[in-house]
């Protein structure tokens, strides 16, 4: 079932008058690869370039743009989060590894949110990175996790 598609086949915004409010968190991540020439760069305190601290910008770029995702995604609801957490790191393959949970006690999830939060995430990373390579890829962003709604999931 197509859920953003009325009657006659227009798009519409899904109607969430009928459902419960409940506590919705959702966790996505976004996963990139950086070139040897941009790892070099890396340090203990993350990755620095002249414009500033790597991931401490995507951290903040990636929480105003999950607040922004029912300006950004059109038939979206706009959402007031209770919460929304960016967590950074490498992988055993030196992969940038970006989680973003948002949650909301509402009658609407929060999956949306999550993917906008680490996908905006995952480009600042990119545009921050870009003067020293642009063999820069941003391999994938999927749902790890969401609850609260009419179904649970979580992947495997």
């Amino acid at each position: 079932m197509i859920t953003h598609i009325d009657k006659r086949g227009n798009p519409t915004m899904v109607d969430v008058t009928e459902k419960q409010i409940s506590h919705r968190t959702a966790t996505a991540r976004s996963i990139v690869s950086l070139p040897v020439e941009v790892l070099a760069h890396l340090t203990d305190g993350g990755l620095q370039t002249k414009k500033g601290s790597v991931f401490q910008t995507a951290i903040i770029a990636g929480i105003m743009a999950a607040k922004k995702t029912g300006d950004l995604i059109p038939l979206c609801h706009p959402l007031g989060l209770d919460n929304c957490n960016i967590t950074i790191s490498l992988n055993k393959t030196n992969e940038v590894v970006i989680d973003c949970t948002a949650s909301i006690t509402a009658k609407t999830g929060v999956e949306m949110e999550a993917l906008v939060g680490a996908s905006i995430a995952a480009l600042t990373v990119y545009d921050m990175c870009k003067a020293m390579s642009h063999d820069i890829v941003i391999k994938e962003t999927k749902l790890l996790s969401k609850t609260g709604g009419k179904r649970d999931f979580k992947r495997a």
